[in-house]
């Protein structure tokens, strides 16, 4: 038996459709690493980007467990000596862009490298319930009954 390796000619791509209102943030990145990348699917080839297009919506509404959103702290560096910046989950979730987070979640968790990079631009995040991607028909993914952990109860 040979092993199968994917070729970029026969790569099938679906559009998914992920609402985050009331899903845990890693656990969602998770779930969303693992489809970007094509792991679910039985012809995953490690070398090749044959994973699906995603878009998440509502991802103003995604949680945080126990007090992340309180004391969770996001980390960069500007380049200049000194310049290491801090700001909590709470001030991006309730700022200008509260899409990030969930955008930051997912992409730790994909490989870094060209691979990686161009894998994550197949994920599409959207703060509110609109989005421009109607056109793609995209399949709806109910993350919430895959399992009850996913969602924080009310």
């Amino acid at each position: 038996m040979k092993t199968f390796s994917q070729k970029v000619e026969t790569i099938e791509k679906k559009w998914i459709l992920i609402d985050a209102e009331g899903l845990i943030v890693g656990r969602l990145a998770s779930i969303v690493a693992l489809r970007l990348r094509g792991k679910h699917k039985p012809t995953f080839t490690p070398h090749v980007d044959d994973g699906d297009n995603i878009v998440i919506i509502n991802a103003d509404k995604a949680v945080f467990t126990g007090k992340k959103y309180e004391n969770k702290t996001y980390y960069w560096h500007t380049g200049y000596p000194g310049g290491i910046k801090e700001r909590k989950a709470r001030e991006i979730m309730e700022g200008r862009f509260p899409e990030r987070v969930v955008e930051k979640a997912i992409e730790r968790m994909i490989p870094r490298g060209p691979l990686g990079r161009r894998q994550l631009k197949n994920l599409r995040v959207y703060a509110g319930s609109e989005h421009p991607h109607e056109a793609q028909q995209p399949e709806t993914l109910d993350v919430k009954a895959m399992n009850p952990k996913n969602a924080k109860a009310a």
